[in-house]
């Protein structure tokens, strides 16, 4: 029963009973709540239009009543589905579930429901995922590492949904976008490594040409510059993001003449199979090999020893794209290139260099 202010009690229907066969409707709320049939409405669409105290007894007394709108026939009135459609990679990768996990809180906050598709990282698949979502009438969409990035321009303007990626890959004239600041990540965490007073400093990257990669290298080379350490193109290697590939780069590295004394990784995952390379050559990290990573992701502060990496606020660039999509949305005008600070973590995988004692080998001094 819900009590209507003015010593009127009036019934609600128990689920399950022959009353409930008819829901309430909006002009039942209302009429309890004393309210107008349009702020109800508003109320229930979480609109900012409307007083919080007012929405919150009204949306209580929705609930009590046992009133559930319908999306069809909401959205034949406000033209939107209440609606997120989500194209990620892989849902398996750490970066991308926390990233996730952002978005849904903020479009749960605001009453939207998020559906989640994943392209393989497959640029063919992603972009029938994207057009498959626009014809199911999603308010707005949201791309994870896209692997097509501006190709999207031609089809803006005939799907007419608005789209936000979240670490882009192949950025260009692209309209709205999240990213983190790679350039200034990758040069901190390597000017760390260069102030420890290394000087071979090695760059495991990418081999796709992601625009990621591409600015954590650049980032590289300034600390290099900046430290006034010759580049040496030896010490760079690439894998392809995983601990597999990254422990076939590594493997290259330490069978160098004069191997690194230290290995900037271009992520967490590169790092974790550099440093299982590095055991299974008999050295040790930090003594022997300084080894850094990019993202912290959870298992940065796991590993042995724990990881010296960047933080990457991945959550928080889910919820930034959220809120930047319910702009756009909403029709107002949002950021075009959102840019985000990072953060580097010291922990025990770096240390100073050590001088290394001359070898004895083929009859020369390896120094």
């Amino acid at each position: 029963m819900i009590d209507e202010g003015d010593g009127k009690v009036t019934k609600v229907a128990r689920p399950g009973s022959k009353r409930a066969l008819h829901q309430p409707s909006i002009k039942d709320i209302a009429r309890l709540a004393q309210v107008s049939h349009p702020t109800v409405s508003r109320a229930l669409q979480f609109s900012p239009l409307v007083n919080a105290k007012t929405a919150e007894r009204i949306r209580k007394i929705a609930e009590d009543s046992g009133y559930r709108a319908s999306a069809i026939a909401r959205g034949l009135v406000t033209r939107q589905t209440r609606t997120i459609g989500l194209v990620v990679t892989t849902v398996a990768d750490p970066f991308t579930s926390e990233v996730v996990s952002g978005i849904e809180q903020t479009a749960n906050d605001h009453g939207y429901s998020v559906f989640l598709a994943d392209s393989n990282a497959d640029p063919e698949r992603e972009k029938r995922v994207v057009q498959y979502f626009a014809e199911r009438r999603v308010d707005g969409i949201i791309v994870t590492s896209s692997r097509v990035g501006a190709l999207y321009l031609p089809m803006l303007s005939q799907m007419r949904v608005p789209i936000i990626l979240v670490n882009d890959q192949y950025p260009g004239a692209f309209v709205h976008s999240v990213m983190i600041r790679n350039l200034e990540g990758a040069q901190a965490v390597a000017a760390h490594v260069a102030g420890l007073g290394h000087r071979r400093i090695a760059y495991l990257g990418d081999q796709f040409g992601y625009q990621s990669d591409v600015e954590r290298f650049a980032g590289y080379r300034a600390a290099l510059d900046a430290a006034g350490i010759p580049f040496l193109p030896e010490l760079v290697v690439h894998g392809d993001g995983k601990p597999e590939a990254a422990m076939r780069a590594m493997d290259t590295l330490l069978a160098l003449h004069r191997p690194p004394t230290a290995v900037c990784c271009y992520n967490d995952m590169s790092a974790l199979g550099a440093m299982r390379s590095i055991r299974m050559h008999g050295l040790r990290v930090p003594e022997d090999i300084s080894v850094t990573g990019f993202d912290d992701l959870f298992i940065a502060s796991y590993t042995q020893p724990p990881l010296t990496t960047v933080r990457q606020p991945m959550r928080r660039m889910g919820q930034l794209a959220m809120d930047h999509l319910l702009l756009l949305i909403s029709g107002e005008e949002s950021e075009v290139k959102i840019r985000i600070d990072s953060e580097l973590i010291v922990r025990e995988s770096t240390a100073r260099v050590k001088p290394r004692e001359p070898q004895q080998s083929k009859g020369k001094i390896l120094h």
